[in-house]
């Protein structure tokens, strides 16, 4: 198995982070807009939607101002029963996030372009704590055509 990890620092409370990270309109600041669901119940479903495509995310686990743990469910074949794990951890005026999109079972192609996408949609999180403006879906950053 393989996973993707990413870190960023943001400049906000751990209780902010995790707001943004388990309510839907925290979510649709973010990531993408066309975000439903229950992201705040564990076995909760979240669906968000993008031009391309979505998921279907279970939420497994909320522990406030510490830790976010989705499973997808639904979306494409790669992403089917891997994990998306946020850890918060808070210093001083930072929250340090630490990300982890868990056991996908090789690194195909599709996994740079996701590594990638994780990496510029971590960047709108920590806009939108720090600024009150993020880049989510369709106004985020375009790294490739078909985006």
């Amino acid at each position: 198995m393989v996973d993707i990890l990413h870190q960023v620092g943001i400049k906000s409370t751990a209780g902010e982070v995790y707001s943004a990270l388990a309510t839907i309109e925290g979510l649709s600041g973010w990531w993408t807009q066309n975000t439903q669901g229950k992201a705040n119940d564990v076995d909760g479903t979240v669906q968000f939607r993008f031009d391309a495509g979505g998921f279907d995310m279970k939420v497994r686990e909320l522990d406030p101002a510490k830790r976010v743990r989705w499973q997808v469910v639904d979306g494409p074949e790669e992403w089917i029963g891997t994990y998306i794990d946020w850890k918060l951890e808070q210093n001083g005026d930072y929250t340090t996030v630490n990300f982890q999109h868990q056991n996908w079972r090789e690194p195909v192609d599709f996994m740079h372009h996701c590594s990638t996408k994780w990496a510029t949609y971590l960047m709108s999180l920590k806009s939108l704590l720090e600024t009150g403006q993020g880049a989510p879906s369709p106004h985020d950053v375009k790294i490739i055509d078909w985006d």
